[in-house]
């Protein structure tokens, strides 16, 4: 729904909203820290090793490395995600130790 695009900044910051019954599948993110806000409706939010339910304010931080699965429950999910600005890709010469 929205996100930040303003250039030079360190942050990014994304609006998610999941339809009724809709998910994010499993998935971990390597690299970053993630805190998660949920700002209306309701869902479920899976990790490794339990299961939290997703309300109105409130707060997760995911470690790096964790793993996560996020489904919306019957009024649909909207969700506010923050973490560091992943650095852009970047083209760059072949290496001998890239081949």
């Amino acid at each position: 729904m929205w996100k930040l695009t303003e250039s030079g900044r360190q942050l990014d910051a994304n609006l998610v909203h999941l339809p009724a019954h809709q998910c994010v599948d499993t998935h971990a993110e390597p690299d970053l820290d993630v805190l998660l806000l949920v700002v209306a409706g309701h869902g479920i939010l899976g990790t490794s090793d339990r299961t939290e339910p997703l309300t109105g304010g409130a707060l997760f931080w995911l470690p790096h490395g964790s793993t996560r699965r996020i489904t919306a429950g019957a009024d649909g999910l909207s969700y506010l995600t923050v973490h560091r600005r992943r650095p852009g890709m970047q083209i760059r010469p072949r290496t001998a130790t890239d081949s």
